[in-house]
């Protein structure tokens, strides 16, 4: 099946070989191997090892800190590759998109130093919290605080659906200083290690098969050295949204391969599958809806790639706009292929033995996270057609 993003004129030789390399990586691992891991309760780290090993989970860090000196736009690549295999890499989106661009854009040389090493490498691991509660969609009501004592700060507050806090060395937490508890959002963000006091965590029953499980966190009086902060405690929007803008690009990145590894196995299965004198692909009510959805995959990835290169370019405000856009298209192109492949196989698609019924879960999680597809239309309608706000 070709790519169109396969032609040299949209993609550089550069970024094909990268593709064919992680997909022969990715290829050796597969569908297989990442159900037996979430059947074990296993985390995937062969293939983590593996893929760091060969310089794809840092590829977007700074070289001198041990990563590819690369950008998004070839980190969301190796993602989407992963993806098409059918064993993804969750932590892609979180340790080296989010939290490696933010320390790597504004912390400190020392945190520089302590921490993107490890994350390029994968020897460690970074999660983020940013979802509360009682806040959902809206970040403007952050409720965890953070307040200067002396030379520290003390964190206090809760955080909900935080991917891999347990396999994670320390959580970048999104807060704000308790003397922004009202007005606009002024977020501050904070490393905080795994094991530090008054930082506790709760896993969250998930009804999807995967093997980064989802926590609940509390920070109960949590003490943390000045050096904790990672930028200015009053910096605005601009560094949380350093770390949002990859986060939206590679979950694009995410859908875009599941999409594809659904749609790979369902025109497989209609290529041979034959129950009359015909392949069943050769039915038109078949083979046109395989159709649309693989339009509907190549049109999102070049949302995807665009969002990429103007992040990568630094042009932060279109990034912004093209990074939810990719987000929202690769989104609805994954359920409906998803839900496609599913029904191309009947009851087959069904059966474990050709692993997309786990499918069909995680395809919604591209639609409602890390924002749902209603505030993505919210953010379009206000940012690019200059509605007016409806809250």
């Amino acid at each position: 099946m070709s790519n169109a993003l396969s032609n040299p004129v949209i993609e550089s030789e550069e970024h094909r070989a990268l593709r064919a390399a992680v997909a022969a990586l990715a290829k050796r691992y597969g569908r297989e191997y990442f159900a037996t891991v979430v059947a074990e309760g296993r985390h995937t780290d062969e293939l983590w090892q593996e893929a760091a090993k060969a310089g794809y989970l840092g590829v977007n860090l700074p070289e001198e800190y041990g990563g590819g000196g690369a950008g998004i736009t070839e980190l969301s690549l190796v993602l989407e590759e992963l993806g098409a295999a059918g064993c993804p890499l969750l932590m892609l989106v979180v340790s080296p998109a989010i939290c490696g661009t933010v320390i790597a854009r504004f912390g400190t040389e020392e945190q520089k130093r302590t921490w993107l090493p490890g994350l390029a490498d994968g020897s460690r691991k970074m999660a983020f919290g940013i979802t509360e509660p009682d806040a959902g969609s809206n970040s403007h009501r952050i409720t965890t605080t953070a307040r200067k004592e002396g030379g520290d700060w003390i964190l206090n507050g809760r955080k909900i659906f935080v991917s891999g806090v347990d396999i994670a060395d320390a959580t970048l937490i999104v807060g704000r200083t308790e003397d922004a508890g009202t007005g606009k959002l002024k977020p501050c963000l904070f490393i905080v290690p795994r094991e530090t006091p008054g930082f506790g965590r709760s896993p969250v029953a998930m009804e999807l098969a995967a093997p980064e499980k989802q926590f609940e966190l509390t920070l109960d009086d949590v003490r943390l050295p000045a050096d904790a902060l990672v930028g200015e405690e009053d910096a605005g929007l601009l560094q949380l949204f350093a770390g949002l803008n990859p986060e939206r690009i590679m979950t694009a990145a995410f859908a875009l391969g599941m999409g594809r590894y659904a749609l790979a196995r369902a025109v497989d299965y209609a290529r041979t599958r034959q129950v009359w004198k015909e392949p069943i692909g050769a039915h038109q009510a078949l083979a046109h809806p395989l159709a649309q959805c693989h339009i509907e995959l190549e049109l999102a990835a070049l949302m995807m790639r665009k969002a990429a290169l103007l992040y990568d370019a630094g042009d932060d405000m279109a990034a912004g706009e093209a990074a939810n856009m990719a987000k929202y298209a690769a989104a609805e192109a994954a359920v409906h292929t998803v839900d496609q492949a599913v029904h191309t196989l009947g009851g087959n698609g069904l059966t474990r033995e050709y692993g997309l019924a786990s499918l069909v879960t995680a395809a919604r999680v591209a639609r409602i996270a890390p924002v749902s597809r209603e505030m993505i239309l919210n953010f379009v309608s206000h940012q690019s057609l200059g509605l007016p706000k409806s809250y």
